[in-house]
């Protein structure tokens, strides 16, 4: 028996969740080192231009696929074009999905692990040498693999709980909790001596250090930041009821996910600056440099299980959509119970998980292509899926999919010009397609 079509309560529920999905790790603690290395307010005027006129116009284009037929990933292109090659998005979009959320789960695992570790006051007061703490955090077995079952067990139950009891509920909660942590972290970390000087680092433009490496980040980042390119947004647009404004909606959506990204330079870099610590990439900045920043405060322990809470939130929200898209498309193709779908892809993102988790132990010397697991993961579905994904998107909306009922899920909800209408689909036609092959050719080595 199938189940009840499921539907966001609010338009605001579907805000935050869609908010959420595209809010992830990257935006808040990748974005705000490559925009201060990169010309700093340079930088980040290029990412606002190219979310409006490249990410923004994709974000429109899966809320549209969903909303318009009414269906999960898979079914939607099934129905929306039947018997085609187009179909194949959908399950292109389940795969990606599957792999992104195989390797994204162990570093919820630890970021889930640090969270506990500070709120229990491990991490400060443990050691003073916080690269060699967190060495011994990834180099375990028993913690990565624990981390991620923990991760993925959370993921789980939301997810089994449903569209309204599930994710939408818990990111009514996370993401202004979200918001609410960051405000207080900005606001501690502008107050300390020498924040200024990050303040400069972050937001004050330097043409001379935009480089072509990062036009094309900023151009890649644009879209990879609104969760767009595996259809996770045409299954969250799915449960979208007709009232709805998709374009105010999705404009939404890109104002807080650009948000995110300034209140996450503002809280991180004053903080680092102040304390005379260098900015670092990737993991460094989250779980070795920060918590040493943290000791240096009053209340340090307090700030650091903050940003903590906040960085854990906004990797879960993002989760959710990941697991979701998997879910909903078998309880759909399946009707199978929606908990038992949920159960059993988690236990299966877990033992696909187990690989990347180990990558830094155990499995350390697999090498794939010249990568470990996990990094070989990533490249495969940050640098070939995803962007295939986002082209074959605005391919299919631009030249297959039925132009009236575009323009009509277009125009629901709030009463918007031809013009901006016609804008957007000129984007779609050919900027974006033009736009994504660049950054896909670019990521391959192809182009410099």
């Amino acid at each position: 028996m199938m189940e009840k079509k499921e539907q966001w309560s609010s338009r605001l529920g579907f805000i935050l969740s869609s908010a959420g999905a595209a809010i992830g790790l990257g935006a808040i603690w990748k974005f705000p080192y490559v925009t201060g290395q990169s010309g700093g307010g340079a930088f980040l005027l290029l990412f606002i231009l190219f979310t409006i006129l490249i990410g923004l116009p994709m974000l429109i284009s899966e809320f549209i696929i969903g909303r318009g037929s009414g269906n999960e990933a898979v079914s939607a292109y099934k129905k929306l074009a039947p018997q085609s090659v187009w179909t194949l998005i959908g399950r292109l979009g389940v795969i990606g999905c599957f792999l992104l959320l195989s390797f994204y789960s162990v570093v919820g695992g630890w970021v889930l692990t640090y969270t506990i570790m500070a709120l229990g006051g491990k991490v400060i007061n443990s050691s003073a040498d916080y690269g060699a703490l967190f060495g011994q955090v990834i180099s375990s077995p028993l913690i990565t693999i624990g981390g991620l079952a923990a991760f993925l067990l959370i993921n789980v139950n939301v997810i089994a709980s449903g569209v309204q009891n599930g994710i939408e509920k818990a990111s009514k909660y996370m993401m202004p909790l979200l918001f609410i942590f960051f405000i207080i972290l900005v606001i501690r970390s502008l107050t300390l001596e020498g924040a200024m000087e990050g303040v400069r680092f972050f937001l004050q433009p330097d043409f001379s250090k935009i480089t072509g490496d990062a036009v094309l980040y900023a151009l890649g980042q644009s879209f990879f930041s609104l969760a767009v390119g595996f259809s996770c947004m045409v299954t969250y647009s799915s449960y979208l009821n007709k009232r709805v404004s998709i374009p105010v909606s999705a404009g939404s959506v890109a104002i807080m996910n650009v948000f995110v990204s300034l209140l996450a330079g503002l809280a991180i870099f004053p903080v680092v600056f102040a304390f005379g610590f260098e900015p670092t990439e990737g993991p460094g900045l989250l779980f070795t440099v920060l918590p040493a920043v943290f000791s240096h405060l009053p209340f340090g322990e307090l700030f650091l299980c903050m940003f903590l809470l906040l960085f854990l939130f906004a990797t879960l929200t993002s989760s959710f959509s990941l697991l979701e898209i998997i879910v909903a498309a078998f309880v759909k193709n399946s009707g199978i119970n929606r908990k038992k779908i949920a159960w059993a892809a988690g236990i299966i993102v877990f033992i696909a998980g187990i690989p990347a988790a180990l990558s830094s132990s155990t499995l350390a010397d697999v090498q794939l292509f010249g990568k470990t697991v996990f990094d070989a993961t990533d490249y495969l579905v940050s640098n070939i899926l995803l962007p295939l994904g986002n082209l074959f998107i605005a391919l299919f909306i631009s030249w297959r999919m039925n132009e009236k009922l575009v323009k009509t899920e277009f125009m629901l909800g709030r009463e918007l010009s031809s013009g901006t209408y016609a804008a957007w689909r000129l984007l779609m036609q050919w900027v974006v397609p033009l736009t994504i092959i660049i950054v896909f050719l670019h990521s391959l080595g192809v182009i410099g």
